[in-house]
């Protein structure tokens, strides 16, 4: 297969260009060409593992990974800066964040904020999800798509132990199961004003965090009235409601305690008291109230259980442990301590008495709110904290849609944005030819990594082709503007 240039015309090419920016684009492409013959080098699958570092490229068993943050460490506080997020430091940003405000859209996230909320990523980590990103790429997955962060990516690798295929296949289905349930809309169009009462037949919600700064989440599993809660709600209902919840979790609660906690935030430690809980609780309302949830939990929100305490598990309920764990995969099983009525110092080893409900062995009752999982109690609903995190959603929400014009160009050319700031008709032709040639040269650079040999040679003799066209353009332009 030959390469559509020949010498006379790249030569011919390059001496068009006067500037430095699309002789660089050329060099950059005629590298990668150089590189991409030369080199024998192949990607292969690495699989991380507790304790061990080793590579395979052969068959593979269900690895039990760490804890996700333990993959996004931050410079200890005596490395860091007098303005980053140190003690002192986090206090004054939070007391002014008009000032963070202004200063976020001239700057963007400050280094440490961004080290906090995105945490510092790990170079084996780093690369994986990188040709994650590529395949996805290639696969059309990742245009229109928002929902495509170093984070989420990593977090459906983990689930599918770093078996690209795999995890393609999985995040796949995530994108469709968003469009069809229309996830985005939820929070806009869903109202689940019988919030109240289903707590009361059915005692759950989030209180406090975890000694680490993870958000805590509690249910009373042996308080439950099944017959009063399919009264107040359909299981329908409740489902989208569980769904509203893990949304406002990933872009709500681990955001705020990532800026409580000063560190990276990724997970939940949940606790259920299953006091009272025995076979005759697991009725047929209840199995498909589990796993629906269950379902949604470990296809579309993987990786974000930290841990998970079962207390008060009587011999009734541990029958009933037996046939659930069959729904359980193995990597939620090694998350799970199943404990009797003695487990008052394991949770106090996990949380502090501060954020412990007084019902669990803590010393906290949330009067004021009719209950500890009444209130929310958390860093999220903290409004200097919640300005904050407005402040960055706004700025990466301009620069978002700054990226997304310029992957969909084709569709919604750049004049608009030209012709803003120059009348030139030909100052607004270069800048879009420019335009169009930066983006040519990205969509190169992710095509050309972890495909076969023939994709690589498709998507360069693709790009190349395109950018011959502009070029004869722009000179064509610029031949017009010398006479």
């Amino acid at each position: 297969m030959q390469v559509i240039f020949t010498e006379p015309e790249l030569i011919s090419m390059l001496s068009i260009c006067k500037g430095t920016f699309l002789k660089e684009c050329f060099l950059k492409i005629l590298l990668r060409l150089l590189q991409m013959f030369k080199s024998k080098e192949t990607f292969r699958d690495i699989v991380i593992s507790k304790g061990s570092d080793q590579e395979s490229s052969t068959s593979r068993t269900k690895s039990i990974h760490p804890p996700i943050e333990s993959h996004w460490l931050l410079p200890s506080k005596e490395q860091d800066k007098p303005s980053s997020l140190s003690n002192t430091g986090i206090k004054s940003m939070l007391a002014v964040p008009n000032k963070i405000r202004d200063s976020l859209k001239r700057r963007g996230k400050s280094q440490s904020l961004q080290i906090v909320l995105e945490g510092a990523h790990e170079p084996k980590d780093e690369q994986l999800v990188e040709s994650f990103r590529e395949l996805l790429f290639l696969e059309g997955l990742l245009l229109g798509n928002k929902h495509n962060d170093y984070h989420t990516l990593l977090r459906f690798l983990r689930m599918r132990d770093f078996d690209l295929s795999k995890a393609k296949d999985m995040y796949a289905n995530y994108l469709k199961w968003r469009e069809d349930y229309r996830v985005d809309a939820i929070p806009k169009e869903f109202k689940f004003e019988e919030l109240a009462e289903v707590k009361r037949c059915y005692p759950h919600g989030y209180h406090g965090v975890d000694r680490s700064g993870r958000p805590i989440y509690i249910e009373r599993i042996g308080m439950v009235d099944l017959n009063a809660l399919l009264q107040a709600t359909t299981i329908e209902k409740f489902v989208k409601y569980h769904v509203s919840e893990q949304e406002k979790t990933l872009n709500l609660r681990f955001p705020a305690c990532s800026v409580a906690a000063r560190s990276h935030i990724a997970s939940t430690t949940s606790i259920l008291d299953v006091k009272g809980v025995g076979m005759s609780n697991f009725s047929k309302p209840a199995r498909c109230i589990f796993m629906e949830i269950q379902k949604i939990d470990s296809n579309y929100y993987p990786e974000t259980l930290n841990q998970l305490f079962i207390v008060n598990a009587g011999s009734g309920f541990r029958m009933l442990w037996k046939a659930l764990k069959a729904f359980l995969d193995a990597r939620t099983l090694a998350k799970i301590q199943v404990l009797g009525y003695n487990y008052q110092s394991n949770l106090l080893e996990a949380i502090d008495a501060s954020n412990l409900p007084s019902f669990l062995g803590g010393n906290c009752t949330c009067a004021d709110y009719r209950g500890c999982l009444f209130s929310d109690k958390g860093p999220w609903n903290n409004p200097e904290i919640t300005e904050l995190l407005q402040a960055v959603s706004a700025v990466e929400e301009v620069n978002n849609n700054g990226e997304n014009s310029s992957v969909t160009a084709d569709e919604t050319p750049v004049s608009n944005r030209i012709l803003a700031t120059s009348t030139k008709e030909e100052v607004s032709e270069s800048e879009e030819t420019k335009f169009l040639q930066a983006q040519k040269i990205r969509a190169l650079e992710e095509a050309l990594v972890n495909t076969n040999f023939v994709q690589k040679i498709k998507a360069l003799e693709t790009a190349l082709e395109e950018t011959k066209m502009a070029l004869r353009e722009l000179a064509k332009h610029m031949e017009n503007l010398r006479t």
